[in-house]
């Protein structure tokens, strides 16, 4: 499914999984602006008031997608980024104390339960996250799967389905930069 012009894209995700690299990717686009979590500092109906032809990439959306479903429904282009869950849990586990993890763990859980690891408590943000977001997604003309495995494949996908011009090949090459990454040390 194609974009249409004034279509605002949204890529949904748990975090720890790209969203940075796609978003210097889509920079270099002509027709669409881009930015990551631009708009978290913001409430209200602010916070989903994105200009037209952007693409956002915020993993907090995923708290907000009723309101999105109210302000842009079947309107807009969805992207769901994802990577191997185990890979994206190991990634949040190693920032336990801080962020969406913390904000999972204290408010979310209350807690959580005190002999969880942080890799348990992961797992269940992760898990919980996807399921939303394919729920959300299950009614959405134009949505496309991106994950980052095999992010060249899929980008190029999504670049000739939203219409994007630019320089794909210097989009692609951001594909080959860590952007954002964790320490390994879980």
């Amino acid at each position: 499914m194609a974009a249409v012009a004034g279509m605002n894209v949204f890529v949904l995700n748990t975090g720890r999984c790209g969203s940075t690299t796609f978003i210097r990717a889509c920079e270099h686009m002509r027709n669409f602006s881009a930015g990551h979590e631009t708009r978290v500092h913001l409430h209200g109906s602010r916070r989903l008031d994105y200009p037209q032809n952007h693409i956002e990439a915020d993993n907090r959306l995923c708290w907000l997608l009723g309101r999105l479903d109210e302000k842009y429904g079947d309107q807009a282009f969805y992207v769901h980024l994802h990577r191997d869950p185990e890979a994206t849990a190991r990634s949040f586990a190693r920032r336990m104390d801080f962020g969406i993890m913390q904000a999972w763990r204290e408010g979310v859980l209350l807690g959580g339960e005190a002999q969880a690891s942080p890799l348990e408590l992961a797992r269940d943000y992760v898990d919980s996250v996807e399921a939303n977001i394919r729920l959300f997604l299950r009614d959405k003309s134009h949505c496309l799967e991106v994950r980052l495995e095999q992010a060249a494949a899929d980008f190029t996908g999504f670049w000739q389905a939203i219409g994007a011009q630019g320089d794909l090949d210097a989009a692609l090459a951001e594909w080959q930069v860590r952007h954002n990454a964790s320490e390994p040390t879980v």
